[in-house]
């Protein structure tokens, strides 16, 4: 299935070294709730399920969403071993991953194809 009608494919990266991927902790998470920030026209609050551990982490999901709570309840790929990162004034743990925001295209959730322990490894 092809859609790339009227989508310019990016050149490819720099070379990253095995060593480079190794560095980064991608994770399946469940996600518990997302919870609007009043003060941002931009960012969600996500309450996230690793299994062993909770985080929260701020995602830009207002204006790439009518309803950025229709991913509640889903499991999604995040990167959990980002220094935590303060934006509008809170903290967030992690990274979202998702797929198709580099391209300036409406983004879609990075995600497992069927349902995996909360806290399985990417990679």
């Amino acid at each position: 299935m092809s859609t790339n009608d009227e989508f310019t494919v990016a050149p490819v990266k720099p070379t990253a070294t095995f060593e480079d991927l190794e560095k980064l902790d991608i994770r399946v998470g469940f996600i518990e709730q997302v919870q609007d920030i009043p003060k941002s026209d931009k960012l969600v609050r996500l309450l996230v399920d690793f299994g062993s551990f909770k985080r929260t982490i701020l995602v830009g999901l207002k204006q790439e969403r009518e309803d950025p709570a229709e991913i509640e309840g889903r499991q999604a790929l995040f990167v959990v071993n980002l220094a935590p990162r303060k934006m509008m004034g809170e903290l967030s743990e992690g990274m979202m991953f998702d797929i198709g925001y580099a391209d300036s295209i409406t983004p879609v959730l990075a995600m497992p194809e069927r349902v995996v322990p909360n806290g399985t490894r990417a990679g």
